[in-house]
């Protein structure tokens, strides 16, 4: 077979597309590398598993989120530090709307799957709670900025994913941290 560009843009292309014909549980990584034109050789190259497929892209989101909270201004309170994280993650997922909303609807059929994603969403805090913690935010406020950040996000990724406009996600996570400090303001 001619070498093909993108590899791993079709396969994952090819397994979101067929977890969502087929069923997570049912689609083989066979039938993920057939679809993508490629061997189960080359779809193993870039994924350990196929649930790797739905979440390969976690370590460079914490890395970015974890650079882009510890470059916030100096002034920035712990939860605008956080803010600034989460506006550096929005711009990862430009035009990436229905992709995510594909894999929202993927990871939502599956207790394993849903299980990974909060196990993800609580690396996130983590990354977060240490960035804060080297900005000098003492606890519990790390911790806590952290939590109510990420929560705020995972609010606001779910209302962006179940809207069918392909507007930012910025603009919701933006609409999230103000009904957040607005709660916390006892308003």
């Amino acid at each position: 077979m001619r070498w093909q560009p993108n590899a791993r843009g079709r396969l994952e292309q090819a397994a979101i597309a067929l977890y969502g014909e087929s069923g997570f549980e049912q689609t083989t990584v066979a039938e993920i590398a057939k679809r993508a034109g490629l061997t189960e050789r080359t779809f193993f190259r870039y994924f350990t598993d196929k649930r790797e497929v739905l979440f390969s892209g976690s370590e460079a989101l914490k890395t970015l989120l974890a650079e882009a909270v510890a470059g916030a201004a100096a002034s920035a309170s712990p939860i605008d530090a956080v803010a600034a994280g989460l506006k550096a993650v929005a711009l990862v997922f430009s035009g990436r709307h229905e992709y995510a909303r594909q894999r929202g609807s993927i990871i939502a059929a599956n207790a394993e799957l849903q299980e990974r994603e909060l196990i993800k969403l609580a690396s996130l805090v983590s990354v977060v709670t240490e960035a804060l913690r080297r900005r000098g935010v003492m606890e519990p406020a790390a911790r806590l900025a952290a939590e109510a950040g990420i929560a705020a996000f995972h609010v606001a990724f779910e209302r962006w994913v179940d809207q069918t406009d392909q507007k930012d996600l910025w603009p919701f996570i933006q609409e999230t941290l103000v009904a957040l400090k607005t709660v916390t303001a006892g308003h």
